[in-house]
């Protein structure tokens, strides 16, 4: 960031000295007030709930426009990427800044590939979990016992041990979805297959069985890879802050992703699609596409109380650059799978003609989003509606390292310590008991 030709003066009615700030230009998007002094030259703090205005960091990873829907991983445009690459050329230039050559890819591969095997305690671990535990409850527990097994990669500050535990979590993370998914069905665990794509691994591994060859179709396997690609990082949203915030205690890796798992499990954040594909059933269940102009019109009436979901994006304030590249992808996958005329797929093309044409929704911008597609997608590939979060916790992974390695190689980088503006009680005195 460089210091920008202008600077912002702060005045008080009051009568108290006004405060000049510096103002910071990054490369592109707004400039910045530099407010880290004005606690010590005022004594006040700033206030912004949720942290709407606040840039509480520098990154050069990714860069969203809202009003233009563009999303940038370290430059590169999100279209450029998902039709031109695959995730592993995508993990590779989150983590190290650029996308690799021929020889970089495969090497990069190779390395990721020698690590999808977890210990075989985990297995163990898995059991002390009921069956029907949700997919993302045994998330966040599997992600952190990785701390356990690898303690030779836990030094946040060392830069090998940051190196080789996002190898690890970027490789592992697809074993641990697929084998808290077989554990609820209570089938056995497939193991890694190292001939596979990172893809394609996670496929065999979720819906492969011991009884008879599995071979993965290519149109899923592609599929798979782009929802990996689109969701891999999208900028300081809830858990990414959340990685940064338990990654700057200088916690380990693990724990620092864990935190970011258990982040992304809510309904407004990772938790939407697995939202949106529950709201598609409860629309199939009150009559399907005859109820959706009804379902509509209450979505309208605010004191209904019926929200709409997969619709609209806290940043976009335009058409979600991902949900473009999900749509083609999605008829991609329902023409391939001959479910065209799935009444809950008919159901969601429905919606979103609706949404895409009516007034009211299009003058609020109440585009599809990526979770609204990858949500119908992924259930038309097999994968049950808990499972979602974890897959999008799966690709986000690179996402949260990269971001994490970045914040602990900024020499600005403090401890998390947000302040307050506190409105509870005053110093008081406490009375003895038999006078309260």
């Amino acid at each position: 960031m460089k210091l920008a030709d202008t600077k912002a003066t702060l005045s008080f009615s009051n009568g108290s000295p006004s405060v000049e700030l510096p103002v910071y230009q990054g490369s592109v998007g707004p400039d910045v007030v530099d407010i880290r002094k004005l606690y010590a030259q005022t004594g006040m703090f700033t206030y912004d709930p949720g942290f709407l205005s606040t840039a509480a960091c520098q990154s050069a990873i990714t860069y969203i426009d809202g009003d233009k829907g563009e999303l940038l991983y370290r430059g590169y445009p999100i279209e450029q990427l998902a039709t031109n690459c695959d995730f592993m050329e995508t993990c590779h230039l989150l983590l190290y800044g650029n996308l690799p050559n021929a020889a970089g890819k495969a090497e990069f591969t190779r390395r990721v590939t020698q690590h999808t095997m977890v210990n075989e305690q985990m297995q163990f671990f898995l059991r002390g979990f009921r069956r029907d535990a949700h997919p993302m409850a045994i998330m966040t527990g599997l992600v952190g016992a990785l701390s356990a097994f690898y303690h030779d990669s836990t030094d946040i500050t060392n830069p090998e041990h940051r190196d080789i535990s996002a190898i690890r979590l970027i490789a592992k993370m697809p074993t641990l979805v697929a084998m808290a998914y077989k554990y609820t069905v209570g089938q056995p665990y497939m193991y890694p297959k190292n001939e596979l794509s990172y893809a394609g691994n996670f496929l065999h591994m979720m819906f492969a069985t011991p009884c008879e060859p599995y071979v993965v179709n290519p149109v899923i396997e592609r599929a798979m890879d782009r929802i990996f690609t689109l969701h891999a990082d999208h900028e300081q949203n809830a858990s990414t802050s959340t990685v940064r915030l338990c990654g700057s205690s200088g916690t380990n890796p693990f724990a620092a992703i864990a935190a970011g798992v258990a982040c992304l499990w809510g309904p407004a954040h990772g938790g939407a699609n697995e939202a949106c594909l529950n709201m598609l059933e409860d629309i199939q269940k009150m009559g399907g596409i005859s109820k959706v102009g009804e379902f509509m019109e209450k979505v309208k009436d605010k004191s209904s109380g019926v929200k709409l979901m997969g619709f609209g994006h806290r940043v976009y304030k335009n058409y979600d650059p991902r949900a473009k590249l999900m749509q083609e992808t999605c008829k991609e996958v329902l023409a391939e799978l001959g479910l065209e005329n799935d009444p809950l797929f008919k159901l969601a093309m429905a919606l979103e003609k609706i949404a895409l044409e009516d007034d009211y929704f299009v003058q609020r911008k109440l585009y599809p989003n990526v979770d609204f597609y990858s949500g119908i997608v992924q259930r038309a590939i097999g994968i049950p509606v808990p499972l979602f979060t974890a897959i999008f916790a799966l690709a986000r992974t690179v996402g949260w390292i990269a971001q994490l390695n970045e914040m602990i190689g900024d020499p600005e980088y403090k401890i998390g310590r947000p302040r307050q503006l506190f409105t509870g009680s005053v110093k008081r005195d406490v009375a003895p008991l038999a006078q309260r």
